[in-house]
């Protein structure tokens, strides 16, 4: 389980499971770990008789030997809209207050062109004044996320870690865009430029929906989850 630990670091998928900030620490103790296992393997008992396994060494056995063939046979993946489905990407349209609406007021162009999808969505929850967005491009990427309430939106969604992928919440805005199923499936990672704008949608009970100037596929980002 170490070994593994070590080769998702090392192959750069590690970030699909925890925190940047905790990347180094657990490759640490991984590399230690691995470290007395072999300590432990090469040791010579002082007893000549053979040793018997235990029930606990065999299950601890049977335990690891699942979780390698559970990441060969399973390759690491990024959380899909399914999950915010389920964790309610709607009430995580709010997202994390990473951006004040006094701040962002006096914004320029450039600055705004720079927001994620958690910053629009702090914005979102603070106001939904029409006034406030006029002349704030958007340009976001994310996943499609299936709005279930109003078939004409989609969210353009990321998940916010904290610690690990456990606690992952999603985040995101809608996007208002008749006919989307029809170019982009749910999960695609698209990019989205255009303005927010009042939504259209009488199913929808969002008052703002991103009004877009162009949507396109992208490929997931390195980094997908946000920090």
């Amino acid at each position: 389980m170490a070994a593994v630990t070590v080769w998702l670091a090392a192959s750069g998928q590690l970030v699909l499971y925890i925190h940047p900030r905790y990347i180094v620490f657990t490759v640490a103790m991984a590399v230690a770990a691995l470290l007395l296992a072999v300590a432990a393997a090469i040791v010579v008992p002082r007893d000549d008789a053979p040793e018997r396994p235990t029930r606990i060494g065999v299950v601890a056995l049977g335990v690891s030997a699942l979780f390698v063939l559970g990441v060969v046979a399973l390759p690491p993946a990024t959380l899909s809209a399914e999950t915010a489905a389920q964790r309610d990407i709607a009430g995580g349209i709010a997202g994390t207050p990473a951006q004040s609406v006094d701040d962002a007021a006096g914004a320029s162009a450039e600055t705004f062109s720079n927001f994620t999808v958690v910053d629009w969505a702090s914005l979102l929850r603070q106001t939904a004044d029409p006034a406030f967005y006029d002349g704030k491009p958007v340009d976001v990427v994310g996943f499609v996320v299936p709005d279930p309430d109003a078939p004409d939106l989609f969210y353009v969604s990321r998940f916010v870690v904290t610690c690990c992928a456990v606690d992952a919440q999603p985040t995101g805005v809608p996007v208002y865009l008749p006919g989307w199923q029809d170019r982009f499936e749910t999960d695609a990672w698209v990019q989205v430029t255009g303005e927010f704008a009042s939504n259209p949608s009488p199913a929808s009970a969002h008052p703002l929906a991103v009004a877009p100037q162009d949507v396109v596929t992208v490929e997931q980002p390195d980094e997908p989850y946000l920090f």
